[in-house]
């Protein structure tokens, strides 16, 4: 399996991403933290009283955060084995990693009305910095097409300046039919939250850019690469 060595440098803040659409998470709910690094949105996750399981190949960072509310789990995810983290889950939180062969898997894991919230870098990032591999770089509409079996909430994909120059794709999608409307997520102050140049947002199946939505002025063509990807994981 093709690893990347790579790690981008992040500003160790939660993703402003993650924070508004954990709200569509069921209050007290099981989350599952998919390579959770240093564990910046366990630490976010646990503020807000969700019930978390987070998951890393190198769990040192993590431990501090062991404890009745939250479950520390050492494994390396791209054994090509099967799914090891079972199901039930009421929001799986994935950012800054790439493993595709794990999307079908993080989709099926979900419970019913559970919030899958991704985010991590695309084609076009190689032009700003890591990762530049392109078997580390979404295709355009990639998330959409992995979770197309679930509800679509939102998606973005475009350049972003915060917290630093970055091509990324990110998606928040439901198992089941939407329970409340994106706006109660804050889902219209998505550009000056978020910086994002163009956007795609699918709370109605029809893209609307950022300018449409937010009043925030024209936007500029997306930077997005054209090279083909293959299974491959950034560091976070």
């Amino acid at each position: 399996m093709l690893r990347n060595p790579e790690r981008p440098d992040l500003s160790g803040q939660a993703s402003p991403w993650v924070a508004r659409f954990l709200r569509l998470v069921k209050p007290a709910g099981l989350v599952l933290d998919v390579a959770a690094g240093a564990g910046r949105h366990v630490r976010l996750l646990c503020e807000r009283g969700f019930a978390v399981r987070a998951v890393d190949r190198n769990v040192a960072a993590l431990r501090v955060f062991a404890g009745p509310r939250c479950e520390v789990v050492e494994t390396d995810l791209e054994t090509g084995t099967p799914w090891p983290l079972g199901d039930g889950y009421d929001g799986i939180v994935v950012t800054n990693y790439l493993c595709r062969p794990l999307l079908p898997a993080i989709a099926r894991a979900l419970a019913p009305g559970g919030v899958v919230i991704y985010e991590t870098f695309a084609q076009g990032n190689e032009r700003f910095g890591r990762p530049d591999n392109p078997d580390f770089l979404l295709r355009p509409g990639e998330l959409l097409a992995a979770f197309a079996n679930l509800t679509t909430v939102a998606f973005e994909q475009g350049k972003v300046e915060s917290p630093r120059p970055a091509v990324i794709q990110r998606i928040a999608a439901v198992a089941g039919p939407l329970a409340r409307l994106p706006s109660e997520c804050g889902l219209e102050r998505a550009s000056a939250d978020t910086g994002l140049d163009i956007t795609q947002r699918q709370a109605d199946a029809r893209p609307v850019r950022a300018s449409q939505t937010a009043g925030r002025g024209p936007t500029r063509e997306p930077c997005l690469g054209t090279r083909r990807c293959a299974p491959g994981r950034p560091e976070r």
